[in-house]
């Protein structure tokens, strides 16, 4: 896969996995709960912000792709910080047979969206939590960066500053 612009000129990976998450949580009153999908592979992403939509160095479709996925979990927790009064977390659906996954993915299509629907709505206790990652109902860690607080913040001010659109800290 090679680096793809949209017609702003931006990064159309770094756009639909993170811009566009970003933008509709802006746009929208504080609901009860969030859901930020993610992937297994934001734990081998970078949570450096010099060069989050790969201007300057060599492409690697990969790296920015796990990158991406970590800047989903960080947008979760910054959220989950910034809003207190709502449940944000991110998810991974799993490695699964889909036409991006590939038809020898190991895991069960069909567990995929069961984590999503259960933060989305179950009132057991365990989904009733906020700035956490899941993997199939299960708490799972992502990098240490994704919790740090500066890390969050310059991923939620360089996506205000994209958009014209921030995030206020609820009041």
């Amino acid at each position: 896969m090679s680096r793809v612009e949209t017609v702003d000129g931006l990064s159309q990976l770094f756009t639909v996995n993170v811009l566009a998450p970003y933008l509709l949580t802006a746009l929208m009153p504080p609901p009860d709960r969030l859901i930020y999908l993610s992937s297994g592979m934001a734990r081998g992403g970078d949570a450096d912000l010099s060069d989050p939509q790969w201007t300057d160095r060599r492409w690697s479709g990969a790296q920015a792709y796990s990158d991406s996925k970590l800047f989903d979990a960080l947008l979760a927790l910054g959220v989950a910080r910034r809003w207190p009064d709502v449940l944000s977390n991110s998810v991974e659906p799993g490695w699964v047979a889909t036409k991006m996954g590939g038809p020898g993915a190991p895991d069960d299509l069909d567990r995929s969206p069961v984590t999503q629907a259960w933060l989305a709505v179950s009132d057991d206790k365990a989904a009733k939590v906020t700035g956490r990652h899941f993997y199939h109902q299960e708490e799972r860690s992502v990098p240490a960066e994704a919790h740090e607080a500066t890390i969050q913040d310059a991923l939620l001010d360089y996506c205000a500053e994209l958009t014209g659109t921030s995030i206020h800290a609820s009041r």
